[in-house]
C-alpha cells in the first residue's frame, strides 16, 4: 500500500501519515515497528524521551528496507536545549538508534520559562550542517515562539507537531502553519482515550461511508492538511490506520466535523506550550 507524500519547505518529502512509537519498547516494540514497516508506513517518530530509539534503530535494519526508503524522526528534550548538550544529546540518539542520521529531528518542546528554545534550535541548524539530521523540526510550538526562531535565526521549522483532533481542531495554529510553510503534524490524532471515535456523527459518517470511525478521523486530518501520527500495535489495526487515501469525506461532512470542537478538547490536560518536564 502507497502513501500519498508532501513537499516540505526545505524541499524533502515526507510521507501524508506517520506511525507513533510512543509506548512501543524493548522487542516487542521492535516487532510492532517490523509489522508498520511492513505494512506500508515508511516514517517512524520517537523521541529521547519515548526511551526507544534503540528499538527504532533495530526496526530499521531487521525491516529490510533500503534507508533511504524511510523517514526517521526524533526528538530533543527539554532538559538539554544547551547548545552544547543538545548537539551532544543528537549524536546519543543516533548511537543508541545505531543510525548515521535522522530524516528528522525535533525540539519536543518550547519550554519557554526555560527560555533555551533558540539556543535549541540553533543547534538542531547546526546539526544539520554536519549531517546529523536532515531536516529540523518543533513540536507544541505557539505562534510566539516559532516567529521568535524565524526573527533570530531566519530558519522556520520544516514542521510542527501539535495535539490536535477534531475535538481540538487548532484552527489558528493550522492557518499560521499554512501561511509561512509549515507541515501541521497531528499527535494523538484520535485523542487518548479514543472518545472522538464513539462520537454519534463521527459514528454515523463511518456508517455511510462503510469506513471505520478511526478512518473517519484520519481522514479529516488529511483533508485539513494535518499528517496524524496514529500509534497501534495490532497489524490490523495499522492497516486500517493507514488505509485513508481511497475515500474523502464531503463539504457537509467537514462542516459538521468543524461543530465538535469544544473547550476541554485537548486530551493532553494542560498547555504543552508550558509543560516544562519535557
Amino acid at each position: 500500500m502507497s502513501i500519498p507524500e508532501l513537499t516540505l519547505n526545505d524541499g524533502r518529502s515526507f510521507p501524508l501519515i506517520a506511525f507513533g512509537t510512543y509506548k512501543l519498547n524493548g522487542a516487542a516494540g521492535v516487532q510492532g515497528m517490523l509489522s508498520a514497516l511492513d505494512v506500508g508506513y515508511r516514517a517512524l517518530d520517537s523521541a529521547f524521551n519515548y526511551e526507544n530509539e534503540g528499538a527504532v534503530g533495530e526496526a530499521v535494519r531487521k525491516s529490510g528496507r533500503a534507508r533511504e526508503e524511510l523517514n526517521i524522526a526524533s526528538k530533543l528534550p527539554g532538559r538539554h536545549q544547551k547548545y552544547d548538550e543538545a548537539l551532544t544529546c543528537i549524536e546519543e540518539s543516533l548511537y543508541r538508534a545505531g543510525l548515521d542520521y535522522y530524516d528528522l529531528y525535533f525540539i519536543h518542546w518550547p519550554n519557554p520559562k526555560q527560555g533555551l528554545y533558540v539556543e535549541a534550535w540553533q543547534a538542531l541548524i547546526e546539526a544539520q550542517k554536519r549531517g546529523y539530521v536532515r531536516s529540523i523540526a518543533v513540536c507544541n510550538f505557539l505562534a510566539e515562539h516559532l516567529d521568535k526562531l524565524h526573527a533570530e535565526t531566519g530558519v522556520l521549522p520544516t514542521i510542527n507537531q501539535i495535539e490536535l483532533s477534531p475535538y481540538f481542531p487548532q484552527d489558528d495554529m493550522r492557518a499560521y502553519h499554512q501561511k509561512h510553510g509549515i507541515v501541521t503534524e497531528g499527535w494523538s490524532p484520535i485523542g487518548r482515550g479514543g472518545k472522538i471515535l464513539s462520537d454519534e456523527l463521527i459514528v454515523g459518517i463511518a456508517k455511510r461511508l462503510g469506513k471505520t470511525p478511526a478512518q473517519i478521523v484520519l481522514r479529516w486530518h488529511v483533508q485539513v492538511g494535518s499528517v496524524p501520527i496514529p500509534k497501534a500495535s495490532h497489524r490490523e489495526r495499522q492497516v486500517e490506520n493507514m488505509s485513508v487515501f481511497d475515500f474523502e469525506l464531503t463539504e457537509q461532512d467537514m462542516k459538521d466535523i468543524a461543530t465538535l470542537a469544544r473547550p476541554d478538547g485537548r486530551s493532553f490536560g494542560q498547555d504543552p506550550a508550558t509543560y516544562e518536564e519535557f
